[in-house]
């Protein structure tokens, strides 16, 4: 089981090096904004994006920032829509960073909090740290009944990991990179978040929970997770605790 270091934080520990990994599908409205505000942080070493098989021109509009030479972004495509976890598990596959953090290709997350994902990490007392909606930051209203669906999930998690977080559902997922050298992820579509986090809870990591902004969007802006989604990340989760 990998654990966080055993020593006392350094605030003057080294930067270690970041990758954001970004998967994007039918983004067209949101995906270069999104982008050019993650290159805009100083600290982030690279962005991996991969398009998940985008019809409605994104994937445009990232070959046209591929020729502009931004020379930390990397793009990867997929010929054909396989889903959010097929996406995250290609872009692992060439992220080169220490640490990676996973961002999603719309505004309801803001890169301007890397370093409060970081700095646990950085300090050396986590090697995962998730980027928490119900903690106190700043947060637009969501969907009653996605919240609902959130907290039912995150409970659930608890208590079959013996764990107390508070948003396992959360986009802002940060790890050092060798937590995911090792792991087969076979999630293709959303029901990577509950898979993830059931193995990185199954090796014994503790993960530490910071407070972020949120702005959440509704779903005729694009929104693409559904209450349906909510009994396969349940089965997810009981599948990684017993089953597999």
């Amino acid at each position: 089981m990998r654990h966080p270091p055993s020593r006392s934080p350094d605030p003057n520990a080294p930067k270690p090096s970041l990758s954001v990994v970004i998967p994007c599908y039918n983004e067209v409205k949101t995906v270069q904004d999104i982008v050019m505000r993650v290159l805009a942080e100083e600290l982030v070493d690279e962005v991996i994006i991969v398009d998940d098989g985008s019809t409605d021109g994104s994937q445009d509009v990232l070959r046209k920032l591929e020729a502009d030479g931004h020379n930390r972004l990397v793009v990867q495509y997929h010929e054909r829509n396989q889903g959010k976890g097929a996406a995250l598990v290609t872009a692992f596959k060439h992220a080169t960073g220490d640490v990676i953090v996973i961002q999603d290709a719309d505004f309801e997350y803001d890169p301007r909090e890397y370093p409060l994902l970081l700095k646990p990490i950085q300090e050396g007392v986590a090697i995962v740290v998730y980027g928490s909606r119900f903690l106190g930051g700043t947060r637009k209203a969501m969907n009653f009944w996605n919240m609902v669906a959130n907290k039912c999930l995150t409970l659930f998690t608890n208590i079959l990991f013996n764990a107390i977080l508070s948003d396992m559902e959360t986009c802002y997922k940060c790890f050092r990179r060798e937590v995911v050298e090792d792991m087969k992820i076979n999630a293709r579509g959303f029901e990577f978040e509950p898979e993830f986090t059931a193995k990185v809870l199954r090796q014994g990591i503790r993960i530490v929970e910071v407070p972020i902004s949120y702005y959440g969007r509704e779903y005729e802006e694009g929104k693409k997770i559904k209450w349906t989604d909510a009994p396969i990340a349940a089965w997810t989760l009981l599948r990684y605790r017993f089953f597999d």
